[in-house]
């Protein structure tokens, strides 16, 4: 664990976690996602790649950036701002006393490998726990540490399958339909970030370091919330609900004269106000609460339709403004990143890239009242700080030695 709390960023950070040094060994996108968010709340995050390839992402497109120097992934960029890219032959015996000083610098260690490659690269639990006790550890694999699918690869489309939430997206009619993100790997991410934070705190009481773990199989478990226990406790396997809610009525998207809107009825409170908008008695017994209305679901659309298809989406999103009804338009990225709404929320950031020059790029949607988080570093070319990174070390160590 080092010794100082001093981020040797070129940026300073004052995040919350400023400070903080994270060595990023994973690629693709759960672990890179986890590591991006703790680069957003202002830790030194270090990502190592193969020389030559890099992280497999970098060629994953089109979309890429094109310019006389180089290509650039969009999706690569889309999860690996705020770190700084160190190309490192991980099976290169020469490499170890540079790949074990990083280890001693750092406060964490994240890797998405499948469950032994650490081990054959000799960087175990064991071995990372002896050169550095304080060291938090995060493991993020595809269907977790043991098990029998334990060695399986687990890719997001496949843990979206397996994991259930395919079988719970698209219409009843089918086909089921995968989240059009890849929410397995951005959940895994998710959760590893906050098994980090978690044991961070806990380290500043007990003074040791420990490993966390979770998988993309584990973070689609977490994401079921009332489907699960739907069917853990209620028994009913969940078909899929396509645009309307399973147990909320009326509660998903409508049409407009012009185009789709979504309503939210969350409440009998609610549909007294929405109701007369749309022309029915709001104490109509057909209607009246929701478990009646889930069960006249049909018949209340039929009645509602004609009424929603009068009016064009904006007019509608104005009355129920004022009526108190929840609503929203159905926008695509475009409109969304336009959005005044968005841009106030510093919700876009702006980076100037090493090859690409000015670049926007999604923000963290995390805000502090004392703290900032915002783009310190572009996402890296690859290998962009590998000499800045082993000057440092090379510093370093020689301090420690003096």
């Amino acid at each position: 664990m080092s010794s100082d709390r001093d981020s040797q960023s070129t940026e300073a950070s004052s995040g919350p976690l400023a400070g903080f040094h994270v060595l990023d060994f994973s690629r693709v996108l759960a672990g890179p996602y986890a590591t991006m968010v703790l680069g957003d709340l202002g830790a030194d995050v270090i990502k190592v790649e193969q020389p030559v390839t890099g992280d497999d992402t970098r060629m994953w497109g089109p979309p890429f950036m094109e310019n006389d120097e180089e290509r650039e992934s969009t999706y690569f960029l889309s999860v690996n701002r705020n770190k700084r890219s160190v190309t490192i032959d991980m099976k290169d015996p020469g490499e170890r006393p540079f790949i074990e000083g990083l280890v001693r610098w750092a406060d964490v260690v994240v890797e998405n490998f499948r469950p032994g490659v650490m081990d054959r690269l000799a960087l175990g639990d064991e071995v990372l726990e002896n050169l550095n006790p304080g060291l938090i550890r995060l493991s993020i694999s595809g269907f977790g540490d043991d098990g029998p699918d334990a060695r399986r690869v687990g890719y997001d489309h496949i843990l979206q399958a397996e994991g259930g939430l395919m079988s719970l997206t698209g219409s009843r009619e089918g086909p089921m339909i995968k989240v059009g993100v890849p929410i397995a790997d951005i959940t895994a991410g998710l959760f590893g970030a906050i098994g980090v934070l978690a044991s961070l705190v806990e380290r500043a009481t007990s003074g040791q370091g420990q490993r966390v773990s979770t998988s993309l199989l584990a973070g689609q478990i977490g994401l079921h919330t009332f489907q699960g226990t739907r069917f853990l406790v209620a028994g009913e396997v969940p078909p899929p609900s396509g645009n309307q809610h399973p147990t909320v009525c009326p509660y998903g998207v409508f049409q407009a004269s012009d185009g789709p809107v979504v309503i939210a009825v969350g409440n009998d409170s609610i549909w007294r106000r929405f109701a007369p908008l749309v022309g029915i008695d709001p104490f109509d017994v057909r209607f009246a609460t929701n478990d009646r209305r889930l069960g006249n679901i049909e018949e209340l659309n039929d009645l509602m339709g004609p009424a929603l298809a009068s009016r064009v989406v904006r007019d509608w999103l104005v009355r129920f403004d004022e009526a108190g009804v929840p609503a929203g338009e159905v926008k695509k990225l475009d409109d969304v990143y336009a959005s005044a709404q968005v841009r106030q929320q510093n919700l876009v950031w702006t980076a100037e890239h090493a090859t690409l020059g000015s670049i926007e790029l999604p923000g963290s949607p995390l805000r502090f009242s004392r703290n900032n988080v915002g783009l310190r570093l572009a996402p890296p070319t690859l290998g962009q700080h590998s000499q800045e990174v082993r000057d440092e070390r090379a510093d370093d160590e020689k301090s420690h030695e003096d």
